[in-house]
């Protein structure tokens, strides 16, 4: 896979800025914070470390439940943070996604496909759990199932 580059420029004369990967794909970056009115205009670069955490699991998930020939009707992933306030930095010391499936799904498959992204196949996942606690949990058809063993962070896997 090697090497990942992103380009990222100053879109405005405040905390806007453009990143842009190799394919010209963009997204944009602010610091609601910074601005006046208090309204960013893209999202915040730790918004993105979560987005970024959901949409690498989501990847694998899908994938995963696909091959195990699950039929997906909708799908979403909650991701929340937590962070200290009043400190700088301030870094995430928790992470949890929750997984909110509907279709034709086995809750077996499903819970195998979330640990099989989170423990062994998300990079992003195991890029931050070595900073963070990162738990999951899952909504398949409406029912809610916790995967209360499922805990990534520091000394714990």
């Amino acid at each position: 896979m090697g090497k990942t580059t992103v380009t990222l420029e100053r879109a405005d004369d405040a905390t806007l800025f453009s990143a842009r990967n190799a394919q010209g794909f963009e997204v944009l970056l602010d610091d609601a914070t910074a601005r006046p009115d208090g309204v960013g205009r893209g999202a915040g670069p730790m918004q993105l470390l979560l987005m970024g955490l959901a949409g690498c699991s989501a990847v694998d998930v899908v994938s995963i439940l696909g091959k195990s020939r699950q039929r997906i009707d909708t799908f979403r992933i909650e991701a929340h943070g937590d962070r200290p306030d009043g400190v700088h930095p301030s870094p995430f010391t928790a992470m949890h996604l929750h997984f909110v499936l509907e279709g034709d799904l086995q809750l077996d498959r499903v819970d195998r496909a979330i640990r099989l992204s989170m423990e062994k196949y998300c990079s992003a996942a195991a890029t931050l759990r070595q900073a963070a606690r990162i738990t999951a949990s899952c909504t398949v058809n409406g029912t809610p199932y916790d995967l209360d063993d499922l805990v990534l962070g520091p000394d714990r896997g």
